[in-house]
């Protein structure tokens, strides 16, 4: 246990592929990250990313989750908590870590938060950085967004939440998917002061 842990959540929004490439980028930074998934979040890996997941602790398999990436990262560092275990070292305040990000943040999981409702593992574990004013990133991925959720966003972040859209940028001149996947990781990443070299600063010339 660590400042330097970092807590990682998927729920059930578009955007999966944001998820795993953040997953793998702290484990490479040598960063130790807790997991912890919904079950809408394993259906939408499976669409989006061809992902299969258990979400019992005994038949979780990062590799999975990871794809090839897995082979080359320390997995030691992923500690899986299923979203039902509030006996996670997560769930208590007691236990440091370096922040949350809920990557991609469902617009419920984003409700929960905004009206303080701790009905899984993920709710109450962001619940936790809230009152220990720790980094707390929440990634929505929904569009058009109406008002309930403006109103919500607006909510988490008077609480202290960042609330970070994944909205790739073009400036970078993305060559393809995980280009634009890698821009809005990176903009995770520096909310929580990781090193990367994911995408290209706006002081620094685009590749051509």
């Amino acid at each position: 246990m660590a400042q330097s842990d970092l807590v990682v959540a998927f729920t059930g929004a578009s955007g999966s592929p944001y998820g795993v490439r953040l997953v793998e980028v702290l484990l490479r930074a040598g960063r130790t990250v807790h997991l912890t998934i919904s079950p809408a979040a394993v259906e939408v890996l499976e669409t989006e990313a061809g992902r299969t997941v258990r979400l019992p602790a005994d038949e979780f398999d990062p590799a999975a989750l990871l794809g090839p990436a897995a082979s080359g990262l320390d997995l030691s560092r992923l500690r899986y908590h299923h979203f039902r275990d509030f006996r996670a070292g997560i769930a208590s305040g007691s236990f440091l870590t370096g922040g949350m990000a809920i990557c991609p943040c469902s617009m419920g999981t984003l409700a929960a938060l905004a009206n303080g409702a701790s009905e899984n593992l993920i709710h109450r574990a962001a619940d936790v950085h809230l009152k220990e004013r720790r980094k707390l990133v929440l990634v929505p991925r929904e569009t058009p967004l109406g008002l309930i959720g403006l109103r919500n966003m607006v909510a988490v972040t008077e609480a202290g939440a960042v609330v970070l859209p994944a909205m790739p940028a073009f400036y970078t001149r993305p060559r393809g998917v995980a280009d634009m996947v890698d821009f809005v990781v990176a903009r995770v990443c520096d909310q929580f002061g990781v090193p990367h070299a994911l995408a290209p600063r706006w002081s620094e010339p685009a590749g051509e």
